[in-house]
Order: C-alpha cells, then sequence, then structure tokens
C-alpha cells in the first residue's frame, strides 16, 4: 500500500483527495495546511490518517511515499524545494512553476536527490491522450494540417489570477492546456511562434492567442481567456477530414469526421474517478521501477513548456517578481 500526502488543501487538493479514495493499493494517508483546523477538517471529510499545522511536520513523516502539491503555481517552487529537501517523492500540479529558471533548479535538486518528480498536468497521462495520437496516426481524417484550440473561464475576478506577484494572468493557469494538446497531437518540432495578448491594469494577460508553425507545415492555433466562457475543445484539420475533442483539462470525447463533414466515429474516454488516478498511477509506477521522471511528461517536456510560456510573456510585457 503506497502513502500518499497532500500539501495544501484547497479546491484541488479536495479534487485529489477524492481521487485517491477511490483507487486501490493507494492510501491517503497525510493532508497539511498552513492552519491547522482547516487540515483537520480536510481529513474528517475526506478520511486522511493524519493532519498536520504545517508543510514541514508533514515532510519529517517518513511514511510518505509520495507528496502531490496542490498550492497555487506561485508556490511551487518553494514547495517543490522543501519536499525535495526532506526526501520526499513530488506529483506537483501544473504550471510546474512559474519559470523555467525555477524549474530547472527543483529538477536539478531532484536528481542530485535521487527523487522522483513529475508534473501534475493530468491530459498528458490520460489514455484518451494516447488514443487521439493513434487516431492521428491511423489516416482517417488524412495527413494532419492545422488545429484550434480553445479554452477560457469567468475567473478573472480570483486574487491569484489577477496579481504578478502570484504568477497572474490566463497562460499558466489556462493557456497550458492548449497548448498541451498542441504538443501531444503535433510534438514539439515547433519552427516559429506568434503570439498577442490583451493585459490587464495590473500587466498580467486576461486574453491571449499564439500561433504554432511546425517544421513540417502544421500550424496551431491557440486561444485562452480569463474573461469569456470559450468553448473547451480544438479541431484537428486534416486531408480527409477533421476531428473534434471535448474538454481541453479533461478530454471527454473525440468525433471523427469525414470530407462531406459527416461524423464517421465517435470515441468515448475510458471510465474514470476523476481523471487524475492516472497521474498518480504513473509517479507511483515510476518510483517502483527507480525512475526519476515519468514517460508521459518527461522533464525535458516540462521545461520546453517553461520556455515557451517564458517567451510569450517576455513578449506581452508580462513580467513575475521571480522573473
Amino acid at each position: 500500500m503506497n502513502n500518499i500526502a497532500i500539501l495544501g488543501a484547497g479546491r484541488i487538493a479536495s479534487f485529489m483527495a477524492k481521487t485517491v479514495n477511490g483507487m486501490n493499493d493507494v492510501n491517503l494517508y497525510g493532508i497539511a495546511s498552513r492552519d491547522l483546523s482547516k487540515a483537520e477538517e480536510f481529513a474528517k471529510e475526506f478520511s486522511v490518517d493524519h493532519a498536520y499545522g504545517s508543510y514541514e511536520e508533514m515532510l519529517q513523516d517518513p511514511n510518505i511515499d509520495l507528496v502531490y502539491i496542490a498550492t497555487p503555481h506561485s508556490h511551487h517552487y518553494e514547495h517543490a524545494k522543501l519536499c525535495l529537501q526532506n526526501g520526499k517523492n513530488v506529483l506537483c500540479e501544473k504550471a510546474f512553476t512559474a519559470n523555467k529558471k525555477q524549474a530547472e533548479e527543483i529538477l536539478s535538486l531532484a536528481k542530485e536527490k535521487g527523487l522522483l518528480i513529475t508534473e501534475a498536468i493530468w491530459t498528458r497521462y490520460m489514455p484518451i491522450a494516447q488514443i487521439l495520437k493513434d487516431v492521428l496516426h491511423s489516416g482517417k481524417i488524412g495527413t494532419p494540417a492545422s488545429l484550434i484550440s480553445t479554452f477560457g473561464a469567468l475567473v478573472s475576478e480570483k486574487p491569484r489570477l489577477r496579481e504578478p506577484s502570484l504568477a497572474g494572468g490566463a497562460l499558466l493557469d489556462l493557456g497550458i492546456y492548449p497548448l498541451t494538446f498542441a504538443l501531444i497531437a503535433f510534438g514539439n518540432e515547433i519552427s516559429d511562434i506568434k503570439t498577442s495578448a490583451v493585459l490587464t491594469d495590473l500587466g498580467v494577460d486576461e486574453t491571449h492567442s499564439v500561433i504554432l508553425t511546425y517544421k513540417d507545415g502544421k500550424v496551431a492555433t491557440l486561444c485562452s481567456s480569463m474573461i469569456s466562457a470559450m468553448e473547451s475543445q480544438a479541431i484537428i484539420y486534416g486531408t480527409k477530414g477533421y476531428l473534434k475533442v471535448y474538454g481541453m483539462n479533461n478530454y471527454e470525447k473525440i468525433e471523427v469526421y469525414n470530407s462531406n463533414r459527416e461524423l464517421v466515429e465517435t470515441i468515448e474516454r475510458p471510465e474514470q474517478i476523476t481523471g487524475y488516478e492516472y497521474e498518480v498511477t504513473a509517479a507511483l509506477g515510476a518510483i517502483s521501477e527507480g525512475k526519476l521522471e515519468c514517460p508521459e511528461m518527461p522533464h525535458e517536456e516540462t521545461l520546453r513548456v517553461m520556455e515557451i510560456m517564458d517567451g510569450l510573456r517576455a513578449s506581452w510585457g508580462v513580467h513575475y517578481p521571480f522573473d
């Protein structure tokens, strides 16, 4: 039985707790908050074995096999470092860190300590992500040529998304999903990036668009916003048809259309607890095999995503205090 602990007791931690409680051979061992009463309330609600009033106290417990970091991404660098310094394997919620510089330092520390750390960008681990790749390689829509991915939500009033000091803006919270979709579908051989953004009065992106041009001629157009409820979907166009993927942050199904725009196939996602279970299983599997990273989201790919997002922010003039 693997013992999992959660660092941070917010909304996303609740989602992970529900997930772990639905899994076999995994035990929800600990929850830590800076507020002990909040941790105790969380533990009672989700049947967690131990509640801690500080992150440091939890990380000193020798019985924990994996720590899931559920704090805002502005704090991932600090908390991942704390976990690694205390000898803990880490599953860190996306975005991995606020910038590539922080990510490089964390990955270097994990390697030095001989510990696993992996980014919990859950769509990378889902079976339907591989199904998508198989459909694209099957020739059902011919040769893939372009894609459009959109994802937006009315979340601009959340303090963590407004403040540069909290790594705010749409990109790291929402835009990472269309970007990840493009990298899953079309790979990472990108030859050119063009982009535009509208900034808030505090200087973070509220809406942005990105065009990725690939070395083989494919084009990906990505749009995200924190001030509008954009459709959460992607369309990939090929030479003999196209396909639609519903749910950019939790792929729901794939619809395949022929060149006459007729629906010819619908592929539903496999049954799941929440979708988070795949990243947990991958992390625990890698630990059992003595690996320091997960093949579903290699460290090199985490750094690539951070580098792309750093470049986008620089071109928009969006700067964080820790850049």
